[in-house]
């Protein structure tokens, strides 16, 4: 399995802000960019808090790019998997329609309702007791044929796939704008690093859209 962390930030670090409401970081180049990583791969997570401040779809936008996912016997949206610990997506959540399989990775900690409510819509995953173990989790998409895997965010998704040594590469597109805020979310929040922290080795630079995207590559 590989697993790329994509995400567009501003100057200062930040995903949104301190409201946690949609941003726009990055332009045209950039969503472009986005679309082919999507069309690229096999499955797209994001979790739960991204379902509920932005209520994302996560399919292909290009019809080239979804053509040629068909022609290659693939469907033409990657799966999506949302990281859920107690069952919140919404039923009529937009990542729950019928464009691509969706997976929902919850926790015991999700009640017997919730689970009822949301398994005519997803397929469930359930790994770890308060909140989702990302090790199992990750292991039984892989048994479903998800091999490369695009994470979306948010920040405590990606600080907790860090903590698991769960990542290969990391894209990160910064954008020519200052957001500021000690409570706006950050590329990685969680508990945070205290030692051994996560190396990584620059591979790209490139320049897009007035900012810069920075493709890291997880130290082994």
């Amino acid at each position: 399995m590989h697993v790329v962390v994509n995400a567009a930030a501003s100057a200062d670090g930040k995903l949104s802000s301190r409201r946690r409401e949609q941003i726009a970081i990055s332009g045209a180049e950039d969503f472009a960019r986005v679309d082919r990583l999507r069309a690229d791969s096999d499955a797209v997570v994001v979790g739960v808090g991204t379902v509920l401040a932005d209520d994302p779809h996560l399919t292909v936008k290009d019809e080239t790019l979804r053509a040629k996912r068909r022609k290659n016997d693939r469907p033409e949206n990657p799966a999506r998997v949302v990281v859920d610990s107690s069952g919140r997506t919404p039923t009529d959540a937009a990542v729950l329609d019928d464009a691509a399989t969706t997976y929902l990775c919850l926790s015991e900690a999700a009640s017997v309702d919730r689970r009822a409510a949301l398994a005519d819509r997803a397929a469930l995953i359930t790994a770890g007791d308060e909140r989702v173990d990302l090790l199992p989790a990750f292991a039984a998409l892989q048994e479903q044929g998800l091999e490369r895997i695009m994470v979306e965010g948010g920040g405590e998704l990606i600080f907790s796939l860090f903590e698991a040594g769960l990542v290969d590469e990391l894209r990160v597109f910064v954008g020519p704008k200052l957001i500021g805020g000690r409570d706006a979310p950050t590329l990685a929040d969680g508990d945070g690093f205290v030692a051994e922290f996560p190396s990584l080795e620059l591979a790209e630079v490139d320049r897009l859209d007035g900012g810069v995207l920075l493709t890291w590559r997880v130290a082994d």
